[in-house]
């Protein structure tokens, strides 16, 4: 684990890099190296999931019962979670060792009873079953292809329940610049999403943000060029003054964050 985090590869190929990612970091402490910042360091794999959670969770208060598609579900930390409260999870990722993390980990945590996770891929999702919730949290702006995104979101929303709702997190800001793009993540104008969104018959019911403060995402560009130290300091100040602020602020703070919650339902059919 290194404070710049492991290089994006030159050729994306997704199997065999979410696997590679799992078999790296998937199994240490809470396996947020693998599903969040890859190889990050440890409080800043952190800020990041607590960020996440503050903005999904007025979202993820499920009744006992509730059915729901954990879509690239890694180690299964939101589907432990949503198991945890009651509801019927099925989880899918790319990965192997993903999904192995995902069992063991919900086993240990006594929700194997509510929690079934299978090996899919998202562009060919297919699990016979329809959700009353289909979850899907920094997935879609890992799929570069514009056909094979708007294909895996049809496929999500052909997994959805008539009245069910699906809750995406993505990076969205709404002026994009590329200094954070790779080969292995991009991130879309946010009139991308409404405008697909739309297009795969979903009504948006909410919109809301998460991470407005702008110090992380203008240093990581330059992290790989300071000394090592200096980057740990800097990125640990750039974390510790952003979290009180998205804490505060993130939800409401809808247009200045980098990443954004959708709450989408299914258009029915007729109206």
């Amino acid at each position: 684990m290194t404070v710049r985090g492991i290089p994006a590869p030159q050729l994306y190929s997704p199997g065999v890099y979410w696997e590679d990612r799992a078999q790296r970091f998937a199994g240490e402490r809470d396996g947020l190296a693998a599903v969040c910042a890859y190889g990050m360091p440890e409080f800043y794999n952190r800020a990041i999931h607590l960020e996440q959670r503050l903005a999904l969770e007025p979202w993820l208060k499920v009744n006992a019962g509730t059915r729901v598609l954990d879509v690239g579900c890694g180690v299964g930390r939101w589907s432990r979670l949503l198991a945890a409260r009651g509801a019927h999870v099925m989880g899918v990722d790319l990965s192997p060792t993903m999904i192995a993390q995902a069992q063991q980990r919900a086993a240990i945590e006594g929700v194997a009873d509510r929690c079934r996770f299978q090996v899919q891929d998202l562009s060919n999702l297919s699990v016979g079953e329809r959700f009353d919730l289909v979850l899907g949290v920094t997935v879609l702006q890992h799929i570069l292809d514009p056909n094979a995104l708007r294909t895996a979101l049809a496929a999500m929303t052909a997994h959805l329940a008539p009245g069910g709702r699906m809750i995406l997190l993505e990076a969205a800001p709404t002026a994009v610049t590329n200094h954070c793009e790779s080969t292995v993540f991009t991130a879309r104008h946010r009139d991308v999403y409404l405008n697909m969104i739309r297009d795969c018959g979903l009504e948006l019911r909410a919109l809301t943000g998460v991470d407005p403060a702008p110090f992380r995402t203008q240093l990581l560009p330059h992290l790989r060029k300071l000394p090592g130290t200096m980057s740990l300091s800097l990125l640990a100040l750039a974390t510790a003054l952003s979290l009180p602020i998205h804490a505060l602020f993130g939800r409401r703070a809808v247009k200045r964050s980098w990443h954004a919650v959708f709450v989408l339902e299914k258009r029915v059919e007729g109206t």
